[in-house]
């Protein structure tokens, strides 16, 4: 069985997810937002194992805590690497949108280009990458189908598609992603980057 729980995250409210297998406590960190430590606390409270920290796309508010968290746990670091500029551009980003400046990780690398796999494995429970370019040239979804979880990061929202008017941004991909989206079951349980929950069958009336 998988588990999970929403932590909001930063000024910018990021929902960081932690999905655990119940058998074997394998935990994967999606989104930790720009507080790693504050996470591990919650990881450590609950006896999870964490086996990578994957992000939804490289924007700041969803990337600053993932060095810390693969610095604690020595687990491997996973993001597009087409989102890869946006990594080293994440103190001029962070300033412009929080009006400060504020200290940011320094990524070496990446170490898993999640535009290279399919699929990651949490004990018996099967992690699905979607690509869903759109929002970003490197977005992509997490997708458990036999619990019906979709983690969409910033592509699909309650009520709302993810922003396209960054000069990277596309508004013809996004619609192409979100109608790979609307083809999962209708009861999918759609767990945003930001903002509450909605589900697959509530969004497909506005993008099929």
């Amino acid at each position: 069985m998988l588990s999970y729980e929403k932590i909001l995250i930063g000024e910018l409210e990021t929902n960081c997810y932690l999905i655990w297998e119940e058998e074997t406590k394998e935990c994967l960190v999606i989104d930790p937002g720009d507080d790693g430590v504050g996470i591990s606390e919650e990881i450590n409270n609950k006896k999870l194992k964490v086996k990578a920290v994957f992000l939804t796309h490289g924007h700041f508010d969803h990337s600053m805590g993932a060095l810390d968290l693969k610095l604690i746990y020595n687990v491997d670091f996973g993001c597009s690497e087409k989102d890869a500029f946006l990594l080293d551009r994440q103190d001029e980003t962070a300033k412009h949108f929080l009006k400060k400046e504020i200290q940011v990780p320094n990524f070496i690398k990446i170490d898993i280009d999640l535009d290279k796999i399919k699929k990651f494995e949490l004990g018996e429970e099967i992690i699905e990458i979607i690509k869903t370019p759109g929002h970003t040239p490197g977005s992509v979804c997490f997708y458990n189908k036999k619990n019906k979880l979709l983690f969409s990061g910033d592509t699909l929202f309650a009520g709302l598609r993810g922003r396209t008017d960054f000069k990277y941004g596309s508004t013809k991909e996004i619609f192409k992603s979100l109608k790979k989206l609307m083809k999962l079951d209708k009861k999918t349980l759609v767990l945003p980057g930001h903002g509450d929950e909605t589900t697959i069958e509530r969004e497909s009336r506005r993008y099929l």
